[in-house]
């Protein structure tokens, strides 16, 4: 057992998730994690045919490692809906209406993606400010923007809250007007504003919090969007955002909630989620035309919600916390080894197994041991975080390894602390150089 900082997790919190993973013969985290399809259903493994490796996902829900694995209930309903034709938009309105009533929020949108669910919010927002028609976002907002008579096209946005998605709101023909300060905010607002973001993920980092910036908006009756993509768990937070009174609220389907990855969740006031729903696909004259989601991704989403639903952030956390053990277990006794579990406030909520070293004492780097673990066999991906400063807050620099554990399969937690521990205990098999990945958040 190693030590937790009292300021990260408490002892009673600790104990209680501990408690929850032994009243259960399998948690739902484990349920969660079978392996995939390829792997116990009969057919071609189309992973082995087009040669790609399988890899240990010990970093977390993102992007480029094809964030989380859809629990069996999930695959079951993809598969199920692959089988016949419907009219889509049938499917579409359908589902939206059952997710709405599930997740307690006037409307709802399945999207092709947290990203594409914000420029469809950003399009939505525009066309209810200019009462435009799909054809008409982007080009006419981009051939008029803020003249006398053209197309109000502003969005609000702390600067601290400026981001790589900034883009799905610019192919609307978005302008981004940035604030600091409350005052700056509060001044901000103009003739020619559609719309606020706010990024929850920074919260805690711009001078604003979520509370006075709805207030701000809704006192100029402005639409307040916000995105929360990375925000569950906990599995409150689907229905938080929108009882706080957000109009608008993005979320990606393929990672906490475990849907299909190339799905997401626009959530919000009926009259904004209509408009949304225009500018998307099948509409062919629309910006989010090329957002088509599939027949099968629709189910997918419908079965996560439900899925979801029935899960207990507590069981899964101490299944998390199990894993952390495990690892930690087999790597304490590595010379300078300082051991944490940390546990962000918003985003990506989950434990992550912080383990701190001095390399110049074992002889291997973190990014030495990242990049060993992911020329390995079968191939371990760390977390992004791992030998940079400040990706984790305080929590992350260049002598700290990161593992993400909640992505794991049952048996890989003990995988990944064998090889990390080999790794560490002979550094002499390091790689000569490490390689230079795409660290970016997906």
């Amino acid at each position: 057992m190693f030590d937790l900082p009292k300021t990260l997790i408490s002892r009673r919190t600790l104990f209680g998730w501990l408690q929850a993973a032994l009243a259960t013969v399998v948690s739902p985290a484990a349920l969660a994690s079978v392996p995939i399809a390829g792997e116990t259903a009969a057919g071609d493994d189309y992973y082995a045919k087009l040669g790609v490796e399988k890899i240990i996902n010990a970093a977390g829900t993102y992007t480029y490692l094809t964030a989380a694995v859809m629990p069996e209930p999930v695959r079951r309903a993809v598969a199920q809906a692959a089988l016949r034709p419907v009219v889509l938009k049938e499917l579409q309105d359908a589902a939206g209406k059952y997710i709405a009533q599930r997740l307690r929020c006037e409307s709802a949108l399945i999207t092709s993606g947290a990203s594409a669910a914000l420029t469809l919010a950003t399009a939505a927002c525009i066309a209810a400010a200019n009462d435009a028609k799909p054809e008409q976002i982007p080009q006419e907002v981009w051939s008029t923007p803020g003249a006398s008579g053209g197309m109000k096209n502003e969005v609000i946005v702390q600067r601290s809250h400026r981001y790589e998605y900034d883009h799905a709101m610019q192919l609307c023909g978005a302008r981004i007007v940035e604030v600091v300060t409350l005052e700056d905010y509060k001044q901000a607002f103009s003739p020619h504003t559609v719309m606020t973001n706010f990024y929850n993920n920074n919260a805690d980092i711009g001078e604003i919090g979520r509370e006075a910036w709805l207030e701000v908006a809704r006192r100029h009756d402005v639409p307040c969007h916000i995105d929360a993509a990375a925000d569950v768990p906990p599995i409150s937070n689907l229905w938080k955002y929108t009882g706080m009174g957000f109009d608008l609220v993005c979320f990606s389907g393929g990672k906490g909630i475990r849907g299909p990855q190339n799905a997401g969740l626009l959530l919000g006031k009926k009259k904004l989620i209509d408009l949304a729903a225009d500018n998307d696909s099948p509409n062919s004259d629309a910006v989010g035309r090329g957002m088509k989601v599939a027949k099968e991704q629709i189910v997918g989403m419908v079965a996560a919600v439900d899925w979801i639903l029935e899960q207990n952030d507590e069981a899964d956390m101490a299944e998390y916390m199990r894993r952390c053990e495990t690892i930690s277990a087999m790597v304490k006794e590595i010379p300078t080894m300082q051991i944490e579990v940390y546990v962000p406030e918003i985003a990506n909520h989950v434990p992550h197994l912080i383990l701190r070293y001095d390399p110049k004492v074992v002889g291997i780097t973190p990014l030495e041991v990242k990049e060993r673990l992911h020329q390995g066999r079968p191939q371990i991906e760390l977390n992004p975080a791992t030998g940079y400063m400040g990706r984790l807050g305080t929590h992350s620099d260049a002598n700290t390894i990161v593992v993400g554990t909640w992505m794991m399969l049952p048996g890989e937690a003990e995988i990944v602390g064998r090889a990390i521990r080999t790794a560490l205990l002979h550094p002499q098999d390091k790689p000569k150089a490490v390689r230079k990945q795409d660290e970016r958040k997906g």
